[in-house]
């Protein structure tokens, strides 16, 4: 699937043991994000001070960023212990919903990843929990059924997702903090590099990490598992010394080039060149063409291929621009106005 492939930023289940142990435990420990940090700073100290918990944290942004990494550094530094963990997708009915919510604490911190997949109805039970830390439970069904109103502690709900733009706007307004993570440069993710092969006890020739980090597409979580790829190939290649030669053949073998851009990102650009003429096309033709999921294309494909402005999104759908046509090799064909002057940016 395309959601495993190696630079998707998509977490998947292998990477788990040891990415645990490379994550940040405290802020002190955070690398970049430093607007979204200096906020979170300022609120958690003032709400230390009067002894509240903090306001409900929404955090958005691309996968990969560090959303759940965050969201466990604030329980730490205002609990000293993890939240309670849970994601969109498994509360199917109120009563998931409920048993978390009655088991919570005062200052407990309930993390709810991609909370945009939430049922409506389950939506909607979460926010007097949010305002007034109260639910209404329905207790049996039918005639002889009752509701009954249970009084929460004081929690924090940090929701982490995506897809900002399919939450309600009655479920956006119910968080005192909405933060974007932003994309990494690539000096951040050698600093996160540095730090993580430090903890693999790996030893890397000057310039080693940076390549790794120019190829990671701005994402912590692809920076860190490309530095695995390449340790293996070190280490079975090589004496386990990152070298640049090593790291280039790695890379090379993983067919990630020195964009960070795969076979999928340059078949989506070749799709939308070759077949659409460069567009505008849309983007349910263009998964249809490639036979991918438009979420596939949407959420692991499309954001970095606009952040490094191969791709604009207009009215019309997608459409390459010139650089895109460059890296391919192709000769550019401007847009059907002849210059771009109906284009509108959606990102």
């Amino acid at each position: 699937m395309a959601r495993d492939r190696l630079i998707s930023g998509a977490a998947r289940s292998a990477d788990e043991p040891i990415d645990a142990a490379l994550r940040p435990k405290r802020m002190d420990e955070m690398v970049g994000q430093r607007s979204v940090l200096d906020k979170l700073d300022i609120a958690m100290k003032a709400a230390t001070k009067r002894s509240e918990p903090l306001e409900h944290i929404l955090l958005d942004g691309p996968p990969g960023l560090g959303k759940t990494t965050l969201a466990n550094v604030i329980a730490n530094e205002m609990t000293g212990k993890q939240p309670r963990i849970t994601s969109g997708p498994s509360l199917a009915k109120q009563a998931d919903l409920m048993t978390l919510l009655t088991n919570l604490e005062t200052g407990d911190i309930l993390f709810i990843d991609e909370i945009h997949r939430l049922p409506r109805i389950v939506e909607e039970f979460l926010y007097p929990a949010m305002e007034d830390f109260r639910v209404d439970f329905t207790i049996e069904g039918g005639m002889s059924g009752r509701v009954v109103n249970f009084a929460l502690k004081r929690f924090t709900l940090i929701g982490a997702t995506t897809r900002a733009g399919m939450l309600s706007g009655a479920m956006r307004d119910r968080f005192g903090h909405r933060l974007h993570l932003a994309f990494y440069s690539t000096d951040e993710l050698t600093t996160i590099l540095e730090r993580s092969a430090a903890k693999l006890k790996l030893s890397a020739e000057d310039g080693c990490l940076e390549t790794i980090a120019a190829r990671s597409r701005g994402t912590p979580r692809v920076a860190n598992r490309l530095l695995k790829r390449v340790r293996d190939y070190a280490q079975v290649r090589g004496d386990g010394t990152l070298a640049e030669r090593i790291v280039h053949q790695a890379l090379e073998i993983q067919q990630v080039d020195d964009l960070g851009m795969d076979e999928l990102d340059r078949k989506f650009l070749r799709t939308l060149i070759q077949v659409y003429n460069g567009g505008p096309a849309g983007i349910e033709a263009i998964a249809a063409t490639m036979g991918q999921e438009r979420d596939t294309l949407e959420d692991v494909v499309e954001p970095y291929l606009l952040q490094i402005g191969f791709v604009i999104r207009t009215r019309q759908g997608r459409q390459a621009t010139q650089p895109a046509y460059e890296r391919l090799g192709l000769k550019f064909t401007k847009p059907a106005d002849g210059n771009g002057s109906d284009q509108q940016q959606l990102f």
